[in-house]
């Protein structure tokens, strides 16, 4: 039975949460969106859970109860748990469980959905790795010293945790499914009979994670209806940009004939600058990739054009670092931060600290707290006139700590709260400009810049590219640097950055 768009619109979005969207992004005003296109985002702004993250985190925690069972009973048996009657036995059931449970499927999403069906399939791969271990140690001469009713008190606690910890799974995975936060969110690119197609196609896809939040083509007529396949256009391609701003979207899937050389480059010339995976639909042009330059949606060859940036366990990792090297930052630099506030209150009159609006992740607009530099009546949070060479309104404190950028330590305070990473590109107040034209006036693609997360220190500063922005080149250097930074990034690319940070500081012609 065919379903009609109505229907489909309802499948591919979360349910309304009643009690709203705490922290979501604010819908602009003044917005072009159509009422639809705003309606659709303003309930897909709860962000996503991972499946990557989240079938490893299950993984480590199934292996995590398998070693800790492991070595529990075995000390209840009186056995050393360093001796190697223990560790062979333990690290051959990690092993062992790896890879049962990875070949029973353990770690699909519609499998952990599934209370029984995981249940029924952690059973018998625990069971298997309690098999292997007894038969290595009845007829292979090994883990000598072990006694047999040890094995059975480990499966039993052991399959017991798992089984609870797969039902508590099992429930959260549920209810995040239902909730639309277990799914990759898509919005096609194009319209017409390709793009219906497409849409087919992957709707025949058994287990598919794929959710379609609807379609925006600069076409119109019957090139590109209104109506896709159930699915609804929300605008042009100039409207998909502002649409992802409000909304939590995972990919754009264009589907223009890749024929289309022109049409397509200028699309992908407006859609890079936005932290999502492009794809391009292969299916209707039957053609081969490289495995590296393509991927699948079941059966359904997609074209891997630009990938988000630090997603799934990079993300993670990179959170954590921030975390934990921040935190340690504030603790060694507390007395500097201490001393720099006394000696701006001191100089003049005011706060010690000043907040400026400036571009986050995703162009959202965040408050950036720096120390006071400027005198407090000649204070410009808007940055409509850019600090000079013996600016009068920078205080004798503030030539200080801005040569130096002591002034940008409370930043590692908008780093714990998630607004900052420690590195990045550094974040721009929004009226930022150069020769009265804003700097994404200037720079073809700036805003690719806001990929990431901004940062404390970055690439471009350690390479001199920090200070007074008074001509064009300089900005363009900035994004370039910054652009680089995004598509080479690594934990040990952040190090290198953090550590040369201390002595670019020292070079100080361009900042004042």
């Amino acid at each position: 039975m065919t379903r009609n768009h109505a229907d489909r619109l309802r499948d591919a979005l979360p349910a309304e949460n009643p009690a709203g969207t705490a922290g979501a992004t604010e819908i602009p005003a003044g917005s072009k969106l159509s009422p639809q296109a705003l309606q659709i985002a303003s309930r897909l702004q709860k962000s996503v859970i991972s499946p990557t993250v989240l079938a490893g985190t299950v993984r480590l925690a199934d292996l995590a109860i398998v070693a800790a069972f492991g070595f529990a009973s075995l000390n209840s048996g009186g056995v050393p748990l360093t001796s190697s009657t223990t560790l062979l036995p333990v690290a051959t059931a990690l092993i062992l469980a790896a890879a049962f449970f990875q070949a029973s499927d353990c770690y699909q999403i519609p499998v952990m959905r599934n209370i029984v069906a995981q249940g029924a399939r952690i059973t018998i791969a625990w069971t298997l790795v309690f098999v292997t271990l007894f038969m290595a140690k009845t007829f292979g001469n090994v883990m000598r010293g072990f006694e047999g009713d040890l094995l059975i008190i480990w499966y039993g606690f052991g399959l017991a945790t798992l089984l609870t910890v797969r039902l508590i799974v099992s429930t959260f995975v549920r209810l995040w499914t239902r909730d639309g936060r277990l799914e990759r969110r898509a919005v096609i690119v194009g319209g017409g009979q390709a793009a219906a197609d497409f849409i087919h196609e992957i709707e025949r896809q058994p287990n598919n994670d794929i959710r379609i939040c609807g379609l925006f083509d600069d076409r119109k007529g019957d090139r590109s209806p209104d109506i896709v396949a159930g699915y609804p256009k929300l605008g042009t391609v100039s409207d998909l940009v502002e649409f992802a701003r409000i909304a939590r979207i995972d990919m754009l899937i264009v589907t223009i004939p890749l024929r289309a050389e022109k049409r397509l480059l200028e699309f992908l010339k407006t859609l890079w600058v936005l932290p999502v995976d492009i794809r391009l639909s292969a299916h209707t042009d039957k053609l081969s990739f490289r495995d590296r330059a393509s991927s699948f949606i079941g059966t359904v060859p997609i074209v891997d054009v630009v990938l988000k940036p630090m997603a799934d366990w990079d993300a993670i990792a990179k959170r954590g670092f921030d975390l934990v090297v921040a935190s340690v930052l504030i603790v060694l630099l507390t007395p500097v931060m201490l001393a720099t506030a006394l000696a701006i209150r001191l100089d003049s009159k005011g706060p010690a600290l000043f907040r400026q609006k400036r571009y986050g992740f995703n162009n959202e607009v965040i408050d950036v707290l720096k120390f006071r530099s400027m005198y407090h009546e000649m204070a410009d949070p808007a940055a409509k006139k850019v600090v000079t060479r013996n600016d009068p309104r920078v205080t004798r404190v503030g030539r200080f700590i801005r040569r130096s950028s002591i002034d940008e330590l409370p930043q590692l305070f908008n780093v714990l709260r998630g607004e900052l990473s420690l590195v990045g590109p550094r974040p721009h107040a929004v009226n930022a400009h150069t020769n009265e034209k804003l700097w994404d006036e200037v720079v073809d693609g700036y805003f690719a810049r806001h990929k990431v997360k901004p940062g404390v220190t970055g690439w471009a500063q350690i390479n001199g590219w920090r200070g007074e922005v008074d001509t064009q080149e300089k900005i363009q250097k900035r994004v370039e640097y910054d652009v680089y930074y995004i598509e080479n990034w690594s934990i040990l690319f952040d190090i290198r950055i953090l550590i040369q940070t201390p002595f670019a500081l020292l070079k100080t012609e361009n900042a004042y």
